[in-house]
């Protein structure tokens, strides 16, 4: 299979979280139960993570699946929720984010 470049951006993605986490690819691929030549592959963007890799990319990299999968991080989902809110109530949900964001740390 031929890279996309959406599977490479996915693949640029993981490689960053496992380069930040510290592991080797051996090591990511045995993390996820895969082999480390399809690991490899996923990183090259010449191979594609199934549902159950991807939740246990989430799992066990701490990867959010909205930035492995589109690029955006958490932080900039609430811009969108706040865009859906009139500008009066804006603060109110800012701030009711950022309650919910401590929440999960």
């Amino acid at each position: 299979m031929a890279a996309t470049g959406l599977l490479v951006e996915i693949g640029d993605r993981l490689r960053l979280r496992r380069e930040k986490l510290g592991l080797t690819q051996k090591e990511a691929a045995k993390l996820l139960e895969m082999s480390e030549t399809f690991y490899g592959e996923i990183e090259r963007g010449n191979r594609r993570l199934s549902i159950e890799k991807m939740i246990l990319v989430r799992e066990r990299m701490g990867i959010s699946l909205t930035w492995l999968l589109a690029g955006r991080r958490p932080a900039d989902m609430h811009e969108v929720i706040l865009r859906q809110y009139p500008e009066e109530k804006a603060e109110r949900v800012e701030r009711l984010l950022k309650n919910l964001a401590r929440l999960y740390e």
